[in-house]
């Protein structure tokens, strides 16, 4: 939104936003407007008993010296129906209104955090997690805050009208004199909206940038705190706070100088009107309870006045946040799926194929290149390869992460892309090299929801070697890991998300990297256990360890994102000085680290 973006059309775009909600929730807005239309109504209904109380009851008593018993009921009567009414009415509309509110906030962010899903790997790479969650919180709030108002800008909307007809009926010339205000509130609201729309654009900016410096923070707390970098933290994520705060109050400035002088115009309005009105009684062209009546009025005219001024300052915050969020929602990128199975009914590993495959981040840029090789079912392959030559890419691909900008993948023949969605993650297990833990016990985090037994989580922990500290547990299968398993050393993570993966039983499963941080002995006997499995899932490894490389049937060695040479461990040692040193490399390396150690 531009900072030349004129109230006209914020407001206009303010109340489409509106209109969005007013259709999905038709019969809640239905409601809280009934209910202001009482209340307004009624408000105006105060008007008339107070006028006809100073025709019928005031003036008479002064003229007689007393006043009648039954009168008093009367008035007495009106005042309290009157006000028991419009409580009522008070209730519906708020009622309706926070139930409005807070269901459009409740969809919006299911929507959200569906699109999320739904984008690719490659589109979330390129948005801040911070700015993810704003446009699923604050986002969402700023854009429905304007329903809150809503209904009571309605209802006082058709209690201004009733008022300006009965102000009319009672004295044309204080009516018009009183309705000047209404040109001054135009011009109020049209300074307001061009200085607010532009900071409630760079509030909104702000908070997600101040969102992503506290997850960075939050999500590398072993970094900052090793490196002693609490200091520089502090004072990055107090820096963004301090911009926000700056415009905030920019902003505040400016809707604290709009509310108080939308309020006291009509009361600058109420004070001509006396003044007029005595003139007008003095001489003879109208009555005390017309004044008193008009006057009245008029104090009742400023309130929808003030509650239309409090939607439309909601409007500016409101159109930013419906902006991010719908931006969210549109973003393309979505995958396209087609509507076949994998087959369930097999029993021994899948086979997958690597055809002349293609993909690059930036078309100057190509990560990897005619990429072609076949996992056999039961088989294991290893891909191995120096830093960046494509290997974790490979895997995301197999997964179906992202799409190949070129060639196919295809699973027991099938196209991955041809593949119905959630299909894939049914025959096919994907173990990344940082293990992934929630918060939750570790029944929980290995089954992840899924309907599997204590005995088969038992099983899968077993494969993965991890059955032994698990069991050794305060709880077992039901104790607590803590926020990202914090409670684990990292190879007893590892060994918790490769059981994760076994427990669904894939026909092919894929290792980037997943055992680095176990002990070579233990890797070993985890491998040994997969490749023994009676259920014979194929197995795809990146590894750089030699004794994980000679288990696979075939090595696959990658250079810059191109198959150098295929081959067993043992023939690619023979011919390729290049594999062996990069091996050996890794090798002595270790060696180097454990000698140290």
């Amino acid at each position: 939104m531009s900072d030349g973006r004129s109230r006209r059309g914020t407001t206009m775009e303010g109340f489409r936003v509106l209109s969005v909600a007013v259709r999905r929730e038709p019969w809640i807005f239905t409601l809280s407007t009934i209910g202001s239309l009482l209340f307004g109504a009624l408000t105006v209904a105060d008007a008339w008993v107070l006028g006809w109380s100073t025709d019928h009851v005031v003036l008479p008593a002064f003229d007689e010296g007393e006043i009648g018993t039954d009168l008093l009921v009367a008035v007495f009567a009106l005042f309290l129906g009157v006000a028991l009414l419009r409580a009522v009415g008070i209730v519906a509309r708020r009622l309706g209104a926070g139930l409005m509110q807070y269901r459009m906030q409740a969809h919006t962010r299911r929507a959200v955090t569906r699109q999320y899903l739904a984008l690719p790997m490659s589109w979330h790479q390129r948005h801040p997690t911070g700015e993810l969650l704003s446009n699923a919180n604050s986002d969402v709030e700023a854009a429905w805050g304007p329903i809150a108002p809503l209904p009571m800008a309605v209802g006082t909307l058709a209690m201004m009208v009733i008022a300006v007809v009965q102000m009319f009926a009672a004295d044309v010339v204080m009516a018009l004199v009183g309705l000047m205000v209404f040109p001054a509130v135009v011009v109020a609201n049209l300074a307001y909206q061009r200085l607010a729309s532009p900071l409630m654009t760079k509030a909104q900016q702000l908070r997600a940038e101040l969102s992503e410096v506290a997850h960075e923070s939050f999500d590398g707390a072993m970094v900052v705190k090793t490196l002693g970098r609490e200091g520089e933290e502090t004072s990055r994520f107090a820096a963004k706070a301090h911009e926000l705060r700056d415009v905030n109050i920019r902003a505040g400035r400016i809707r604290a100088a709009f509310d108080p002088t939308l309020a006291a115009l009509p009361n600058l309005g109420v004070l001509v009107v006396l003044a007029v009105g005595v003139q007008r009684v003095i001489s003879g062209a109208t009555d005390p309870g017309d004044v008193v009546t008009v006057s009245y009025l008029l104090t009742v005219v400023s309130f929808p006045i003030r509650s239309i001024g409090w939607l439309l300052g909601e409007f500016p915050r409101s159109v930013v946040g419906y902006h991010r969020v719908r931006t969210v929602l549109r973003a393309t990128g979505e995958m396209p799926y087609g509507d076949r199975a994998v087959d369930r009914s097999a029993r021994e590993g899948a086979r997958l194929e690597v055809v002349g495959l293609g993909f690059r981040y930036a078309a100057a840029q190509p990560l990897l290149e005619d990429v072609s090789f076949t996992v056999e079912p039961g088989r294991t392959v290893a891909l191995v390869g120096a830093t960046a030559s494509g290997k974790t890419t490979l895997t995301t691909l197999m997964a179906r992460l992202v799409d190949p900008d070129d060639g196919r993948l295809l699973l027991d023949g099938t196209d991955l892309r041809y593949l119905a969605k959630g299909e894939l993650a049914r025959g096919v297990a994907v173990v990344p090299q940082t293990a992934f833990l929630f918060d939750d016990t570790v029944r929980d985090n290995v089954t992840l929801g899924a309907d599997v037994s204590d005995d088969d989580v038992w099983a899968a922990l077993r494969a993965a070697q991890a059955d032994g500290f698990v069991a050794a547990l305060p709880d077992g299968l039901d104790s607590r890991l803590g926020e990202r398993g914090t409670s684990l050393s990292g190879g007893q993570r590892q060994r918790i998300s490769l059981a994760r993966a076994l427990a669904r039983r894939p026909r092919l499963l894929i290792l980037d990297d997943a055992t680095s941080a176990v002990d070579p002995e233990v890797e070993a006997r985890i491998l040994a256990a997969l490749r023994s499995d009676e259920r014979g899932a194929s197995l795809v490894v990146v590894a750089y360890r030699k004794a994980t490389i000679g288990l696979a049937d075939e090595v696959v060695h990658l250079v810059d994102g191109r198959i150098a040479d295929r081959g067993t461990h043992a023939e690619l040692l023979d011919r390729s000085p290049a594999y062996a040193r990069l091996v050996n490399a890794y090798e002595h390396g270790n060696e180097l680290v454990e000698d140290r150690a």
